[in-house]
C-alpha cells in the first residue's frame, strides 16, 4: 500500500512537472510568435511586442511602422503616473506652442476588448475619441506608466469602468437615450453638478437592467495593479494591443519631462524611428 502511494505521488509529480514545462513552452512560443517593434526615442529605446489576440490593431500598427509613419513624431501628451501618448501626424513639424492631439489618419480601427488584456504598466493601447462604437484612432497610441493601487482605489476604478460601460449600454437603448443626451449637454456646458447627477442616474439604471453585466476586475489583475501598477479605470474601454518587453525605464524617463499646456512636453520628446524586429 505504501509502495502504491509512493508510486502514485511520483506519477502525480511527474505529470505536474511535465504540465508546467509544457505551459512554459507554450508561453515562450506565444511570446516568440509576437511581432516585436523597436521604438527609439531621444529619451531611450523600448521594444514592444504586439498581441496576436488583437489582429486588427496589430496589423494596422505593423503597416504604419513599415511605412515609417511614426518616425520623427512627438510624444505630444505626457502625464506622470498615467501614460505617454504619440501618433499625431501633425506633430512631426510642430512648433513650440502648437496644440496637438487632433491629427490622425482618415479611419478608425474596430474595438477589440478582451477580458485578459488590461492596463498594467508598460502596455501599448490605442487612443480614441468619444465615438459611440468606442473604435480606436487609426494612428494615435499610448503606453501606460500608471501607479500602484490598493484595494480601495481598485474599487473606485471598478466603479468608473462600470460607469462607462453603463453609458455604452444605455447608448444602445433608445428608450433611455435622453439620459445620455442630457449627460453630453451638461458636459459641454461645464455644469459639473448636473453632469454627475445624470452620470449617477445612468449607472444606477444600468445596474438594475437585467441585460447589463457589471464588470469585476479579476483577482489576478488586481494583484498586478497592486505590485507592478497601471491604469485600471481604462480597462474594457480602450483597446490594449501590446506591451513593452524591454525598456520600461524609458517610460519613466519620459514622464519626468516638464510639461506645459495640454500636457505637451516643453522640450520635445521625439520618436526617432520605429522598426520591425525580425
Amino acid at each position: 500500500m505504501k509502495l502504491f502511494s509512493k508510486l502514485s505521488s511520483l506519477l502525480i509529480t511527474c505529470i505536474l512537472m511535465y504540465s508546467c514545462q509544457e505551459n512554459q513552452k507554450e508561453a515562450s512560443t506565444a511570446l516568440e510568435n509576437r511581432q516585436r517593434i523597436e521604438l527609439v526615442t531621444n529619451k531611450g529605446t523600448m521594444v514592444l511586442a504586439l498581441y496576436n489576440d488583437t489582429p486588427l490593431h496589430r496589423d494596422n500598427f505593423i503597416n504604419l511602422v513599415q511605412h515609417k509613419a511614426y518616425d520623427s513624431l512627438l510624444f505630444h501628451r505626457v502625464i506622470s503616473n498615467f501614460m505617454i501618448q504619440a501618433g499625431d501626424p501633425e506633430s512631426r513639424n510642430a512648433k513650440a506652442k502648437d496644440t496637438l492631439g487632433e491629427g490622425d489618419v482618415p479611419y478608425r480601427v474596430k474595438a477589440e476588448f478582451l477580458p485578459h488584456l488590461f492596463h498594467k504598466k508598460g502596455v501599448l493601447a490605442a487612443a480614441r475619441d468619444g465615438n459611440p462604437e468606442r473604435a480606436s484612432s487609426g494612428m494615435q497610441f499610448y503606453i501606460v506608466q500608471g501607479k500602484i493601487y490598493n484595494d480601495s482605489l481598485l474599487t473606485i476604478a471598478e466603479k468608473r469602468i462600470n460607469g462607462w460601460l453603463a453609458e455604452d449600454y444605455i447608448r444602445k437603448d433608445r428608450a433611455h437615450s435622453y439620459l445620455l443626451d442630457s449627460l453630453q449637454h451638461h458636459s459641454a456646458s461645464g455644469n459639473t453638478t448636473k453632469y454627475m447627477l445624470y452620470k449617477d442616474s445612468i449607472t444606477n439604471w444600468a445596474a438594475h437592467a437585467k441585460e447589463f453585466k457589471a464588470y469585476t476586475i479579476p483577482e489576478a489583475q488586481r494583484a498586478v495593479y497592486k505590485t507592478l501598477g497601471g491604469v485600471p479605470h481604462l480597462d474594457q474601454n480602450y483597446t490594449v494591443f501590446g506591451e513593452v518587453i524591454e525598456g520600461l525605464a524609458t517610460i519613466d524617463s519620459i514622464t519626468t519631462t516638464i510639461t506645459g499646456e495640454f500636457a505637451r512636453p516643453i522640450d520635445d520628446v521625439r520618436i526617432i524611428a520605429m522598426r520591425l524586429v525580425e
